[in-house]
């Protein structure tokens, strides 16, 4: 089973990439932001109880998120594999994550981390606000706070998969077609 983490700050093209590998490697899209949304409509036990947090602007705990996630795996047992969207953000939940997936007899493939200098990234997200309608993507203080979180809280989670050699970097410069190949020829070579 292919199970990889597609990582990056905003704006380096996680979106794009993603909908290409879920096409090539037939994997089953887990999006943590999907799931909550899904189980807060269908006002299940998991979705009551996030909503609980949430109303209070409060995070969700790790463990409601991993049983989410557990409850997803589950309804998707017979699939070629995952593709992990917003999914870990910490070492706490990458740890979590790897016991989870061992209950179902598998694991994370890789992390393939985006990778694409801050600059770029601002000027992706602004042009993004133009094209996409998203008013968050048009404020540069907005933007600078959500890469200035990414560097503090998420990217540590690149140390957690390097200690497992199971940590990608690939350069997000280039044409959507550059990087994609750039992608496929690194999980290919995984795959080997």
């Amino acid at each position: 089973m292919l199970n990889i983490v597609l990582f990056g700050p905003p704006g380096a093209g996680k979106g794009t990439q993603s909908e290409r590998l879920i096409e090539k490697y037939n994997l089953v899209h887990l999006s943590t932001g999907d799931i909550f949304r899904a189980n807060i409509k269908m006002e299940s036990e998991l979705g009551v109880l996030a909503k609980s947090y949430m109303d209070q602007g409060l995070l969700v705990p790790d463990s409601v998120t991993i049983e989410m996630l557990r409850s997803e795996l589950t309804k998707k047992q017979e699939v070629s594999g995952f593709i992990f969207d917003g999914f870990p953000r910490t070492n706490a939940q990458a740890a979590a994550l790897d016991e989870v997936l061992l209950t179902f007899k598998t694991s994370i493939t890789m992390m393939a981390a985006l990778e694409v200098e801050e600059e770029e990234l601002k000027r992706r997200l602004l042009n993004r606000a133009t094209t996409s309608g998203r008013a968050d993507d048009g404020d540069i203080s907005i933007i600078e706070n959500r890469i200035s979180v990414y560097n503090k809280e998420t990217a540590p989670v690149k140390t957690f998969y390097q200690n497992q050699n199971k940590f990608i970097s690939i350069n997000g410069l280039g044409t959507i077609d550059e990087i994609t190949t750039r992608l496929f020829s690194a999980i290919d070579t995984k795959l080997a």
